[in-house]
């Protein structure tokens, strides 16, 4: 009697196992993600999102797999989001400010020029400021999702001759980015062209250009500037690029929740880290660069605020449509409530 019991307990058990185990078979979900960023993979930003994506992997246990696009290497830096948003990739790793011919909105999401002074409060702004919430309302009307940012920090200029102060931009030819900085140049007196990220380097070694907003100095220096042109600024405090993660709304949609929390969770690491390193990183890279003879200049506090100035005159000028005074409003707020703005 008891040796049957047993035979049944056993049998019982291996079933309720087998039971389980085809149970866990069936619920193991999987998201197959393909990003593009255009970032080359041996600069600073471009293993920080190497880093991002073994990070979202593990952590999920492999349920995520992406494929990574480095330096636009699907479709250019401007066009990156489009491709995401029709569906030739998953999601954008640019930035928003490559947006703006589709909304001006973008701009203050993308490169909030003249703003704030570090990643931290900018980021701030996003997560504690309403800022998440009235970018996802301008994401959504593309069919995109805002996921997160990275923000390295304040840019430095790279130029072939001195940019000792305002009066060094007059006819000044640089690589800008689409939107509102080529407005405050304009106003400087520089003459800013727009092209591709992916452009700067031979435009600067063909001399189509004196000088480019690229990046921070350790991305310069990846980007190989510093073996053209010998003169940036530093600290840098013209531009601060939010870089986004952004994705197509109906795959987020249709990704697990747990996959959400994690590709959340990861960019927030991400953007603490990008800050971080940055900073270190920039502060060595100003040194290497003074031992190379490249010149850096450091603006003086009047100086810097001509630019604010210009760039904080520009904003309502720039904001022609109500998602966009939405958010300068949104940001001005913040701003106040920082004691960045009177």
């Amino acid at each position: 009697m008891l040796d049957k019991l047993s035979k049944s307990l056993t049998v019982g058990s291996t079933a309720l196992a087998a039971l389980f185990l085809v149970a866990s078979i069936s619920s193991a979900e999987e998201t197959k993600l393909r990003i593009q960023t255009h970032f080359a993979p041996e600069q600073l930003s471009g293993k920080l999102a190497t880093e991002f994506v073994e990070n979202i992997q593990t952590m999920s246990g492999g349920e995520i797999q992406v494929e990574m696009f480095y330096s636009s290497s699907v479709t250019k830096s401007v066009e990156s989001f489009d491709a995401a948003a029709t569906g030739i990739i998953d999601c954008d790793m640019t930035g928003g400010a490559y947006q703006t011919g589709k909304n001006p909105a973008f701009q203050f999401v993308g490169d909030i020029m003249g703003g704030y002074d570090t990643p931290y409060q900018q980021l701030s702004w996003l997560y504690y400021g309403g800022g998440l919430e009235a970018a996802q309302k301008l994401y959504n009307k593309f069919d995109m999702e805002l996921i997160g940012w990275w923000i390295p920090g304040q840019e430095s200029l790279s130029s072939s001759k001195p940019i000792r102060n305002a009066d060094d931009f007059k006819d000044w030819k640089f690589r800008s980015p689409p939107g509102l900085e080529t407005k405050i140049f304009e106003k400087l007196g520089a003459k800013p062209i727009v092209m591709d990220f992916t452009e700067i380097f031979t435009a600067l070694e063909s001399g189509i250009i004196d000088g480019a907003d690229a990046a921070g100095l350790a991305n310069n220096i990846g980007l190989g500037l510093y073996d053209i042109v010998k003169h940036a600024n530093y600290p840098g405090f013209h531009s601060m690029p939010s870089d986004h993660l952004a994705c197509n709304k109906a795959v987020w949609d249709g990704m697990p929740d747990k996959h959400k929390s994690i590709m959340k969770v990861a960019m927030e690491s991400l953007a603490l880290r990008t800050a971080m390193q940055t900073e270190v990183l920039n502060n060595e890279a100003a040194a290497k660069l003074k031992e190379q003879g490249v010149m850096l200049y450091e603006w003086s506090a009047e100086d810097r605020q001509k630019f604010r100035d210009a760039a904080q005159a520009s904003w309502p000028e720039f904001a022609t449509t109500p998602e966009a005074k939405a958010l300068v409003e949104s940001h001005i707020a913040f701003l106040k409530k920082l004691g960045l703005v009177k």
